[in-house]
């Protein structure tokens, strides 16, 4: 059989790994956070990992750089860690005072996944990890189940996420994935990041302030021809540009996919994250404590960073009780 799917350890970690013996493509998941921590492909008769994930069980556990971060009900940060919703405030982090005050990428980070399926035939391995950490707690009276299926097959990795609302209440909530990708040896030097090149398909930049919030209303929009430097909708090498970053108005290709696109020309290697809606998020990884630069994370997200706080997003995050919604990504492998 052409797949295969199977359950492993990482130290104290349980992960699963989806196999594809044809084309020798490897993807390594844990249960902890839902995180993909390895994408190993072939090119050339070289193998490389994709995937910038975490290396051993301790950093699954710690989670630096929150690298490949399944972020709901909300992905970025919401500003000051307060938001209102149906004409009530809401407090993310009462007690909590000053620069400790700092709500950012949900609330399953730290959350162990049950697996309720786990499969493998000639068309495809898949898993679908399930949760129900989105419970009423401080400043979120809302109840969410969240499944997130990730599946292998020719085209490359399809992350397929399911939110669905099983409290009494209409619940703001949206979806956002934080992968981190690299196109050499992880002992690369920082400098080969600015080789690589960068392709993103959008038309408006999000303008945010100091602390990367979204400034407010339509001051939060900057027409790319306006912002030169952070225009990549044509591909071009990353140089010295730091990126953190959000980008809207994609455009989507004529199958209805929007490809984000790295490349390494020097290899010819090359990947398209993909989405069908929503913004990008792309960041060149400078403060992060590992290898910085050496990294470039693309994130895909229904919603921009504090749409909790945002009138233009207000119907986009609503979510009735009983409703379901569903966001899909994932990663093309583009070989030389």
């Amino acid at each position: 059989m052409r797949y295969a799917a199977e359950q492993a350890r990482l130290g104290e970690q349980d992960i699963l790994i989806l196999t594809d013996r044809h084309d020798q493509r490897r993807l390594r998941i844990a249960r902890h956070g839902a995180v993909l921590l390895g994408f190993e492909v072939r090119a050339n008769g070289v193998e490389h990992d994709l995937a910038d994930g975490y290396r051993d069980a301790v950093e699954v556990d710690t989670r630096p750089g929150s690298r490949f971060a399944i972020m709901a009900p909300f992905a970025g940060r919401i500003n000051d860690a307060r938001y209102a919703f149906d004409g009530r405030a809401q407090d993310l982090q009462p007690g909590v005072a000053g620069a400790e005050r700092a709500s950012r990428h949900g609330f399953v980070r730290d959350a162990d996944f049950a697996i309720a399926a786990l499969t493998a035939d000639e068309r495809h391995a898949s898993v679908t990890l399930t949760s129900s950490a989105i419970r009423p707690q401080p400043g979120y009276p809302h109840a969410i189940d969240l499944g997130v299926t990730f599946t292998l097959d020719a085209g490359g990795v399809t992350l397929e996420a399911m939110m669905r609302n099983v409290g009494a209440s209409v619940a703001p909530c949206f979806f956002g994935w934080h992968p981190y990708f690299r196109l050499s040896a992880s002992g690369s030097t920082n400098s080969r990041i600015a080789g690589w090149q960068l392709q993103i398909p959008a038309q408006t930049l999000i303008r945010t302030d100091a602390n990367l919030i979204p400034l407010p209303g339509a001051a939060a929009y900057v027409a790319l021809d306006d912002a030169p430097a952070l225009d990549f909708r044509e591909p071009r090498p990353i140089g010295d540009s730091i990126l953190d970053q959000g980008y809207t108005d994609l455009a989507a290709d004529r199958d209805g996919r929007i490809r984000t696109r790295l490349r390494d020309p020097a290899s010819g290697l090359g990947l398209a994250v993909w989405q069908e809606r929503g913004v990008m998020h792309a960041f060149t990884a400078d403060t992060v404590s590992r290898d910085a630069r050496r990294a470039v994370a693309l994130e895909p997200m229904e919603c921009m960073a504090d749409a909790f706080n945002r009138a233009d997003c207000a119907e986009a995050i609503r979510l009735l009780p009983g409703a379901e919604r569903r966001f899909r990504c994932g990663i093309e492998v583009e070989l030389p």
